[in-house]
């Protein structure tokens, strides 16, 4: 039985840990090749190596280094031979409420999380143009879509990458190349696992399904976008929240 990504290739930004490796780990899974980019090398690099049979590369590349990142996109782009999906999930938070934040919270956050990605999309976009083909994933969150408070910065960022996304798939679909966003509710992560039992207790009850998300809800819905399966579908925000916003 053939795999939904077999022979594609995928560059995953922000790749190393949470919602990005389980991106890279469900590709790999259904056959792509993945390029993951971080700031960071990931802690267990040389595992995902071997357990991905190769199918698994680490770029190192800080996104806050906009001056330095094209050239690093465009030379990974030259050794991979050419890119079927990029994942922008890269992202950096600095909450404060609006009154308090510094404009170099501000522009820190708008850099990695909105600048990096267009960025990323032109480079990587403009050889799927030139081949007919591509999938483009940007990661948002409900926080694009809803607001929040303390996250001013933040909540900018992804409902530009919303934007650009909409802007994207109209420039590209004569071309063949699709843009599309996901918009994570709240995922278990390192930072959840930290909060109280109450804090939790009021996520909880926001959500009809009554759980936080994983890292695989995110991937499953990648991984529906990147492939043949969503041939039909571009310029759309898919919100994987557990129904918060019903």
């Amino acid at each position: 039985m053939s795999k939904l990504l077999e022979h594609k290739k995928a560059l995953v930004t922000g790749a190393s840990r949470g919602i990005g490796k389980a991106v890279s780990d469900r590709f790999i899974a259904e056959g792509a090749e993945v390029w993951g980019i971080s700031a960071n090398e990931p802690p267990d690099l040389g595992e995902r190596v071997s357990a991905s049979g190769g199918m698994f590369h680490w770029l190192g590349a800080d996104l806050s280094k906009l001056d330095l990142l094209e050239s690093r996109i465009e030379g990974v782009l030259k050794e991979s031979g050419g890119f079927d999906i990029l994942v922008n999930n890269a992202g950096i938070t600095r909450d404060n409420l609006s009154f308090r934040m510094t404009l170099e919270d501000f522009r820190a956050v708008l850099d990695v999380n909105l600048s990096a990605a267009f960025m990323c999309a032109r480079v990587i976009g403009r050889d799927m143009i030139r081949r007919r083909s591509g999938s483009i994933i940007n990661m948002s969150s409900v926080v694009g879509i809803h607001g929040n408070g303390g996250q001013a910065n933040y909540a900018a960022s992804k409902a530009g990458l919303i934007g650009l996304t909409k802007s994207l798939a109209r420039e590209t679909a004569s071309r063949n190349v699709r843009v599309n966003a996901i918009a994570p509710g709240f995922i278990a992560t390192d930072m959840t696992a930290a909060l109280p039992p109450e804090a939790k207790e009021k996520m909880l009850e926001q959500i009809p399904l009554k759980r936080l998300g994983e890292g695989s809800d995110i991937a499953n819905a990648a991984l529906f976008l990147a492939g043949d399966l969503s041939a039909y579908i571009t310029g759309q925000v898919l919100s994987v929240d557990g129904g918060m916003f019903i």
